[in-house]
């Protein structure tokens, strides 16, 4: 891979086929696929596809420095009734960040986050991940804070095995998520990479109906009945 995707289905498409390989006949069987929000979702979707298996959501947020939301002073991520933080020490310390000013902008965005779950799923339930393999997907990675708290909220469940797969990603990244993760699928490490968006022609932003649409589709072919009548 030495262009950009043209578009995060594109990038998909290509990534599904590196995950396939590497679990094989056996390691998909029992697989279940998890989406970062928004931009995961249309990369997820051709890999669910592949495996065969059920899509849905990994609700992830980032929790913004006060003033400089961009910042993140750590993340969250929920999984069933489970809810996983990670701070990011070295930005808390930095900026001297009092513990009820962090604990208020956590309080936010769990709040946040099981609204979008919620509508994101349109009122079916969350796929159990408990005994299985867990593949968790999003549109590239750049410093991994997000991921991480998606595979830590993921552990709180019980998977058989977790891995990460995604289009593109820093190497540096891929490689501390291995120590984080059973397995990191990184289909692309550019030299020099810098942010996700480079690795794509098109990387417009992904909406909610574009999310509620992916999901809903998945869930149709989930249900459709696999043989003839």
């Amino acid at each position: 891979m030495e262009r950009p995707y043209e578009d995060r289905d594109a990038a998909g498409r290509v990534l599904a086929a590196q995950v396939r390989d590497r679990l094989g006949p056996a390691g998909a069987g029992n697989t279940v696929v998890l989406a970062l929000p928004r931009g995961g979702v249309p990369v997820a979707a051709p890999v669910a596809a592949a495996l065969e298996a059920p899509l849905d959501v990994l609700a992830v947020r980032k929790i913004g420095l006060p003033g400089h939301r961009e910042l993140a002073m750590g993340a969250v991520a929920g999984v069933g009734d489970s809810v996983q933080v990670v701070r990011n020490e070295l930005v808390l310390s930095r900026e001297r960040v009092p513990e009820a000013a962090f604990q208020a902008v956590l309080e936010r965005e769990v709040t946040e986050l099981r609204r979008r779950e919620a509508a994101y799923r349109g009122g079916r339930p969350p796929v159990a991940v408990r005994g299985r393999t867990v593949v968790i997907v999003d549109d590239g990675l750049a410093t991994g804070s997000t991921m991480r708290a998606g595979v830590r909220a993921v552990r709180q469940q019980q998977p058989a095995r977790v891995v990460v797969a995604v289009p593109v990603g820093s190497a540096d990244t891929c490689r501390s998520l291995s120590g984080e993760a059973d397995e990191v699928v990184c289909a692309w490490t550019p030299a020099g990479f810098s942010a996700v968006g480079q690795a794509y022609l098109d990387f417009s932003p992904v909406g909610d109906d574009e999310v509620r649409r992916v999901l809903a589709a998945a869930a149709g072919r989930q249900e459709a009945p696999s043989g003839g009548g």
